[in-house]
C-alpha cells in the first residue's frame, strides 16, 4: 500500500509514532522524464501555463511540500531538485513519483541536469527558470535561500522557522518586504494558521469570545527527536547536519524549530500582539552523547506586554514523559481550550460551562491547504505574504532561546538588533566544526 505523505505529514506533527526527519527512506532513482517548456506568463491572472516549481531541500518535508504543490495546481510542473545529499533527491523522486501515479508523468518533469547537490545548489534551483520555489532546507540556510529568491523574482513556500538568529531575522523581514515590493508570494508553513478548526477557534477568540484577552499559556511537550550515531565517512559537518534538529547553528534549537507552532498561535491568540521583553529558564536534563549536540531539551518562558499583561510558553523534548500540545486563553468573560492533536477546539465562560465548540470539518489537510491558498493567490495576481508576522513568530522563539541560554531577560528590540550570528560564512564537507558548548544561564553572554 501507498503511503501518503501528506496525511503521513499530518499525523506525525500531531503526536504521531513515525518520525518525520525520517519520512522518506528509500534511496532510488525515479525514471528521467523530459522537462517541459513553460513560460513565465505562467503566474499571470486568468493564464494556465504551467507554474514550474523548483524544491530545495528534499527530505521528507520537502517530499511533503512538492507533492502538495503539484496537488494544490494541476498545472503545476516539477522542474528542479536541489539537496546537499544526492540519495534525498532520488528518494523525493521516487515517492513523488509513487504518490502521484498517473499525474506523475505530466508533472514531475525534472530532467537529470536540473538535480542539483551541494552547499551551491539552491543558487541552480532557483536558476533553473522556475517561478515557484519550495524552501525546505535546514533552517539555518532559509535566510539566504529566502534572499536569492526573492532577488530572482520568485515566488516562495518556506517552512518554518525562518532563521535561527538575529541577522536572519533582519535578513527575512528584508526580503518579505521586497517580496512585497515585486508582488510576489511569500508563504511561510506556520500550517496551523490553515487548519479550519484552528482558524475558526482563533477567529472566536480575536472576535471576543472569552472577552479582553488576560493571559496565553502554549505548551509543547514530546519526546527527544532520533539520533544518528557517526559513521567513519562522515566529517565533523556531515555528522551535524545528519543530527541537525540536535544543533543550534543548524536548527535554533526546539523551541525555534519545533515549539515555535505553539509560540506562533501564542502570537496569535493575542491578535499577533508582540512581547516587550521575556525571561525564560531552560535546560538539558535528559540529553547526553555527541549526537544531542548542544541544545536544550526544556523551556519556560513568561512573555511581558505593554500594559502588564504577560503570556506563558513551556516546551520540552524528554523521553518518559507525558506529550501535551495544548493552548490555554484566558479572558474576562471565560476561557479557550486549543488542542491540534485530539483535536479539541472549546471555549468555556467564567463558571466552567462551555459556551462554543467546533463543529466544521476536520478532514481536510492543513498542509494542503496551505499550499492551495498559494497557488490559488498567484493564479489569481494577489499573492498571499504572512512573512512579516511569521519572522516576528520565529523572532517570538528566538528571544526565548536567547534568555535561557544567558540566564537574563531579553528585550524585543535587544533580540532584533542582536549581532549573534549562528551560521558559519562558508561551509565545506572537510571542514572542522566543534560541537558548540551547551549554553550556561547566568555564564553565557548575550551578544
Amino acid at each position: 500500500m501507498k503511503t501518503d505523505l501528506a496525511s503521513t505529514a499530518s499525523h506525525v506533527h500531531q503526536g504521531g509514532s513515525v518520525g518525520r526527519r525520517d519520512f522518506v527512506k528509500v534511496a532510488a532513482a525515479a525514471a528521467a522524464i523530459p522537462m517541459i517548456a513553460a513560460s513565465h506568463a505562467a503566474a499571470t491572472p486568468g493564464r494556465r501555463e504551467p507554474l514550474r516549481v523548483g524544491v530545495i531541500g528534499c527530505g521528507g518535508r520537502g517530499t511533503g511540500a512538492a507533492l502538495q504543490a503539484l496537488r494544490a495546481d494541476k498545472d503545476a510542473v516539477l522542474v528542479a531538485m536541489g539537496d546537499v545529499f544526492q540519495e534525498r533527491i532520488d528518494a523525493c523522486l521516487k515517492n513523488l513519483t509513487e504518490e502521484l501515479g498517473d499525474a506523475a508523468a505530466a508533472q514531475v518533469r525534472v530532467d537529470p541536469d536540473k538535480r542539483f547537490t551541494g552547499f551551491d545548489a539552491y543558487r541552480k534551483v532557483i536558476d533553473a527558470g522556475v517561478d515557484v520555489v519550495l524552501l525546505t532546507s535546514y533552517p539555518a540556510f532559509r535566510p539566504a535561500h529566502l534572499k536569492a529568491a526573492v532577488d530572482a523574482g520568485k515566488h516562495v513556500f518556506a517552512e518554518k522557522p525562518v532563521a535561527v538568529d538575529g541577522p536572519g531575522v533582519r535578513s527575512v523581514l528584508a526580503s518579505a518586504a521586497e517580496a512585497k515590493r515585486k508582488n510576489l508570494a511569500l508563504m511561510v508553513g506556520f500550517c496551523w494558521r490553515h487548519n479550519d478548526g484552528m482558524k475558526s477557534m482563533f477567529e472566536q477568540i480575536n472576535g471576543g469570545a472569552v472577552g479582553d484577552v488576560l493571559s496565553v499559556h502554549t505548551t509543547y511537550h514530546t519526546t527527544t527527536l532520533s539520533k544518528r550515531p557517526r559513521k567513519p565517512e562522515w566529517g565533523d559537518l556531515e555528522f551535524q547536519m545528519r543530527n541537525w534538529w540536535h544543533f543550534t547553528w543548524i536548527s535554533g534549537d526546539h523551541i525555534v524549530e519545533q515549539a515555535v507552532h505553539s509560540i506562533d498561535r501564542l502570537n496569535w491568540a493575542l491578535d499577533d500582539r508582540l512581547p516587550t521583553k521575556v525571561t525564560c529558564l531552560g535546560g538539558r536534563a535528559a540529553r547526553s552523547g555527541p549526537e544531542h549536540g548542544n541544545v536544550f531539551d526544556h523551556f519556560a518562558a513568561v512573555y511581558e506586554y505593554e500594559g502588564g499583561l504577560r503570556a506563558f510558553h513551556t516546551c520540552r523534548q524528554q523521553d518518559g514523559t507525558p506529550n501535551d500540545n495544548t493552548d490555554y486563553v484566558y479572558g474576562t468573560k471565560g476561557m479557550a481550550v486549543v488542542n491540534g492533536w485530539n483535536p479539541t477546539y472549546v471555549v468555556k465562560d467564567l463558571a466552567g460551562k462551555e459556551t462554543w465548540r467546533y463543529a466544521g470539518p476536520t478532514d481536510r489537510d492543513m498542509y494542503q491547504n496551505e499550499h492551495d491558498t498559494l497557488f490559488a493567490s498567484i493564479r489569481s495576481g494577489k499573492p498571499f505574504n504572512d512573512g512579516e508576522r511569521s519572522t516576528n513568530s520565529t523572532l517570538t522563539a528566538i528571544m526565548a532561546r536567547m534568555a535561557a541560554y544567558t540566564g537574563q531577560a531579553i528585550t524585543w528590540q535587544q533580540a532584533l538588533d542582536s549581532a549573534e550570528s549562528l551560521v558559519p560564512d562558508a561551509l565545506a564537507f572537510d571542514m572542522k566544526i566543534e560541537t558548540p558548548a551547551v549554553a550556561i544561564p547566568g555564564k553565557t553572554k548575550f551578544i
